[in-house]
């Protein structure tokens, strides 16, 4: 079964890394293009995160990817850093936390 952006947006909570994200406030907004689009944004906050739907008013960074491109991202099927060069990955903001981010979610 394919995976969703719902679905995969869905399961962030469940692969947080705490421990990667200590002393992090931040809200990273997620925009997505392609097949499945839609907005979503993250809440990284006292060691947990909270993941809603819509347009967040002042986020710290925003990741604007194709939705396939962004569950293979995800998923380890692509790498975040060769999506960013090749143009299918684009940010704004605090780009250290992008870096990041990679790290304080495992899918399992």
């Amino acid at each position: 079964m394919a995976l969703t952006i719902e679905t995969l947006m869905s399961k962030m909570p469940g692969a947080f890394i705490p421990e990667k994200a200590a002393g992090l406030d931040a809200v990273i907004q997620f925009k997505f293009t392609g097949a499945e689009p839609g907005e979503w944004y993250a809440v990284i906050k006292d060691d947990k995160v909270a993941v809603e739907k819509g347009t967040h008013a002042s986020p710290k960074m925003t990741l604007t990817a194709d939705s396939a491109d962004y569950v293979k991202i995800f998923t380890g099927e692509l790498d975040g850093m060769q999506a960013f060069m090749g143009g299918k990955l684009k940010l704004a903001g605090d780009l250290n936390l992008a870096m990041k981010l990679t790290q304080m979610f495992k899918l399992k």
